[in-house]
């Protein structure tokens, strides 16, 4: 069945079987996993943490909205603030390790010790 141009997004999305999200997200958190165990690059592995939130993001979207229950999107919501604040301060400890040992490779992070 294909949505119409006047359907509402609750519509749309609850045409589309929960399985799919499933995949979606399990297939979205395992490539953030895959980013952050395999990859040395710091700014790398914070994407990598962004994609798994991003994922867990979407499921409660999904489970929320075939519920037809606001409490999920309720907390996306509360995630995707806190997620911001994660950021700015993230990328700040980045930039500063950045300006200490010129390289944002995690290998080197061990010259931080005293």
């Amino acid at each position: 069945m294909q949505p119409t141009a006047t359907a509402t997004i609750p519509e749309v999305i609850q045409q589309i079987p929960l399985n799919y999200y499933l995949i979606f997200s399990t297939a979205l958190f395992v490539i953030g996993i895959i980013g952050v165990l395999t990859r040395r690059n710091a700014i790398v592995i914070f994407m990598s943490i962004e994609l798994m939130l991003n994922a867990v993001n979407t499921l409660l979207i999904a489970f929320s909205s075939y519920r037809s229950d606001p409490t999920g999107q309720v907390f996306v919501f509360f995630i995707m603030a806190v997620a911001a604040a994660e950021v700015s301060v993230g990328l700040a400890i980045i930039v500063m390790i950045y300006r200490n040992i010129r390289t944002i490779d995690v290998g080197m992070l061990n010259k931080l010790k005293w």
